[in-house]
């Protein structure tokens, strides 16, 4: 049996100094989110190997399927800067408990970091802490093509 995602407070003092700057980037961006139709904005910020952050939003659109999620967006911005290795990953939501990414998100940060560490928060400081292996067993790959 797979032992669940810690759910707990979040507490500056219990956070180390990275995951505390990747939180509030993840939170501060969430407020640039276009989510006209949701109305569920979404902050991203990943930590790459070498220390840089870059962070997304969710951009909706009229043509859902043109939507394009928070994860995939700071993603695609650190890969458009020549970064393809990351640490972890912040993702913030609205008031409810913290949302993990949905599939298309999953299989997308797959590619660059199977197992990656994950940080799901919101703005009233819920915060839930798993990884990638855990939401996504089985991960289609590169090794199964």
């Amino acid at each position: 049996m797979s032992k669940r995602p810690q759910r707990r407070k979040m507490r500056r003092a219990r956070l180390n100094a990275g995951d505390a700057e990747l939180i509030r980037r993840a939170l501060e961006v969430r407020r640039n989110a276009h989510a006209p139709y949701s109305r569920f904005a979404v902050g991203a910020a990943v930590r790459c190997a070498d220390g840089t952050i870059f962070t997304g939003c969710n951009v909706e659109n009229a043509s859902y399927g043109a939507t394009v999620c928070a994860e995939r967006n700071a993603i695609a911005a650190a890969v458009a800067a020549g970064k393809r290795d990351f640490l972890a990953l912040a993702i913030a939501t609205v008031n409810a408990p913290p949302a993990a990414p949905c599939g298309l998100c999953r299989q997308v940060i797959s590619e660059f970091s199977p197992d990656l560490r994950l940080l799901l928060c919101n703005p009233r400081g819920d915060i839930m802490r798993t990884s990638l292996g855990r939401l996504l067993p089985l991960q289609f790959s590169r090794r199964d093509l």
